[in-house]
């Protein structure tokens, strides 16, 4: 929880001057962006593009826990996983709207630290904060983000669009936000237990990095343009690999088969959770909160991206009667299962 000596009680502001004095410094970046906020609704105008949004609900004690989370990476990361989705149709992100439900043991100061978090967003990832709503909460902090943006019709991706013998393809690592959520969770048990007890974080930057600040791949969109690659199929991981695998395969009417020595996993996250008696392939499938895009591609593609790094070919798409399948690096068959985020599973 935010602490600070000094103390402005949200009161003393009302929502008006609240909303005045937490968003005055938000520039205006896009000539689409007519009119942001002080009026009744937002104007916007993309000419000839196909409008693309995204809405997200972030509750405390459900997606994120105030114990281990700073406010300015929770106001970051509430930004920035609504940016995925719009991405995940292979868009551009270029608005959004910020809505936050509050109780009162919240100082106008925590409030300045969230809303810091979100200019740092909307400035890395080139957004304009053109509205949203405050409220007062019983149920702890709310935040709900409304993401706005782009692209020309014949580039967008949905998630219905791969066929057999697409390659599929991930970017970036995986299991890692998942691996960095189960460090947090055990320093916040041991500080519960013994609060003298500093946090052991040592050594596991990137892993608690991956989940209390995690990254839109508005990079990858870039690339895949450069490239002339149009996605037949994306979607972006959120609830884990395996189930944003099924979604592409059920709502494409094919199957799938991944290869379990192909799952790109950071050293850093293979050893950490090997160190927390976990399974680091299971953590990559089922984890979640990786944010990276997962597409599949026509084969005559590869030759275009094969050299990319940061992006990589972990299986490719079959006959919808095949199922999805998981070739283990003992080479044994196994059916993939969907053990993801479940929103109402609580």
């Amino acid at each position: 929880m935010f602490e600070n000596k000094e103390r402005t009680d949200l009161a003393e502001l009302g929502e008006f001057g609240l909303i005045k004095h937490l968003t005055e410094h938000f520039k205006i970046q896009h000539e689409g962006s007519i009119k942001g906020i002080g009026d009744d609704a937002a104007v916007l105008s993309f000419g000839d593009k196909q409008t693309l949004i995204s809405t997200d609900l972030l509750l405390e004690g459900v997606h994120f826990d105030l114990a281990y989370v700073p406010l300015m990476h929770l106001g970051y990361k509430a930004v920035q996983v609504n940016l995925s989705d719009i991405y995940a149709m292979n868009g551009v992100a270029t608005q959004i709207t910020f809505s936050i439900g509050l109780s009162s043991k919240f100082p106008l100061e925590a409030v300045e630290e969230i809303y810091k978090g979100v200019e740092l967003a909307c400035n890395k990832f080139n957004i304009d904060l053109i509205g949203g709503d405050t409220s007062s909460s019983k149920q702890g902090l709310v935040i709900s983000v409304t993401s706005i943006g782009y692209a020309d019709r014949q580039d967008i991706c949905y998630r219905n669009g791969a066929g057999e013998g697409d390659l599929l393809c991930v970017s970036g690592d995986l299991g890692g936000a998942y691996v960095g959520l189960q460090i947090l969770e055990r320093e916040k048990q041991i500080f519960l237990e013994n609060p003298n007890i500093q946090p052991d974080l040592e050594g596991k930057d990137y892993i608690i990095e991956r989940q209390l600040k995690p990254e839109g791949r508005r990079d990858i969109v870039d690339l895949l343009s450069q490239m002339k690659i149009k996605p037949t199929a994306m979607i972006d991981v959120s609830d884990g690999l395996a189930s944003e695998i099924f979604h592409l395969a059920t709502q494409s009417g094919v199957g799938c088969t991944i290869y379990e020595d192909k799952l790109p996993i950071d050293p850093m996250t293979y050893e950490t959770a090997r160190e927390l008696g976990l399974d680091p392939t299971v953590c990559a499938l089922n984890g979640g909160e990786d944010y990276e895009l997962l597409f599949t591609i026509k084969q005559s593609d590869y030759e275009r991206l094969k050299h990319d790094v940061d992006i990589t070919v972990i299986g490719h798409m079959t006959d919808k009667n095949s199922g999805c399948k998981m070739i283990s690096k003992s080479n044994v068959v196994h059916e993939l299962k969907a053990q993801g985020w479940n929103a109402f599973k609580l």
